[in-house]
């Protein structure tokens, strides 16, 4: 009877814990402050317009003005075509680039690997300001320092004004965000490659398998979490992007929108810009389409990939 006292005791004690509430209660109060509420204020002002100088309530009038209204709907579908390509880029080129880079600067042995990790890194914690102004000096036609460089190797010829033209604006500017984060996913997949049991490596070795091959087979496939945790980060950081593409290009995105995105679509919406007046409702209803666009991805990559990962894994 004692026993089974005590297990019960022992059970009741396990429910009720007050200090997890103590520990927990700041961190919710500044999220609930920081994200939740606006997040709440931002959708419900994207259920009312102005109508005859008044505040109304138009339900889903906001959204079917912005996928119905030509002239909505096509700056809308621009801007999400141009920030799907330029998250294309980052998933294409930034993080093979970064697994690379990790593959490479995790091999036992490798010189001055920590000053690599470092140099790489350092962009990634400079301002977007200093980035971006920094690569409109390099970039330009007039005074830029790329023109130079290539002509010293022979390859002025291949130079042209990036950040000019309608074609190559956007593309430049995703390698430009690329050379500024490409440390992110790096140090990501570094520490994943560390964790992984040097037993593994060692029985890998002595079945004959190196090199290239021991990273496809062994590495790769325990590093796959990780791989996933960097994508949809890069998912969420580039549909919120916003700052390159204003320090470079300014809140009109030129040249002739070829580089507008959500995020300068929405600052031009809400705020408005030279003749154009802010709206603050269509502003939110832009927002709140980008946060259901992130939402969306993030619960497929949830209950979609990492449900899969985790089924890989075990």
């Amino acid at each position: 009877m004692c026993g089974r006292r005590a297990r019960r005791s022992g059970r009741v004690r396990r429910r009720f814990r007050p200090h997890i509430l103590v520990f927990l209660a700041p961190a919710v109060l500044i999220y609930t402050l920081v994200m939740i509420l606006p997040l709440i204020g931002t959708l419900n002002l994207s259920l009312f317009n102005r109508v005859e100088g008044a505040e109304s309530f138009v339900g889903l009038g906001n959204f079917r003005t912005l996928f119905g209204d030509p002239r909505w709907s096509a700056s809308f579908w621009n801007a999400l075509g141009n920030n799907t390509w330029f998250f294309l880029i980052h998933m294409l080129v930034q993080n093979p680039i970064g697994i690379a880079l990790a593959a490479l600067l995790s091999t036992p042995g490798r010189r001055f690997a920590s000053a690599y990790r470092t140099a790489i890194f350092v962009p990634t914690i400079l301002s977007f300001v200093i980035v971006g102004f920094a690569w409109k000096l390099i970039l330009s036609p007039i005074w830029g320092i790329a023109p130079t460089m290539l002509a010293s190797v022979g390859l002025k010829s291949l130079f042209a004004p990036w950040l000019g033209q309608e074609a190559s604006a956007l593309t430049t500017l995703a390698l430009i965000s690329v050379w500024q984060f490409v440390g992110i996913p790096m140090m990501l997949i570094y520490a994943a490659l560390l964790s992984i049991p040097e037993e593994l490596i060692e029985a890998a070795e002595l079945d004959g398998i190196t090199g290239f091959a021991q990273f496809r087979k062994i590495k790769l496939p325990l590093i796959l979490p990780a791989v996933g945790i960097v994508s949809i980060l890069t998912f969420v950081g580039n549909f919120n992007a916003f700052d390159l593409i204003y320090v470079t290009q300014g809140a009109l995105a030129g040249p002739n929108f070829a580089t507008d995105i959500l995020g300068t679509f929405l600052y031009r919406t809400f705020f408005g810009f030279q003749l154009q007046l802010g709206d603050p409702h269509m502003g939110a209803t832009i927002a709140s389409v980008m946060f259901l666009i992130i939402l969306g991805g993030v619960c497929l990559y949830l209950f979609g990939v990492q449900t899969r990962l985790r089924r890989y894994q075990f």
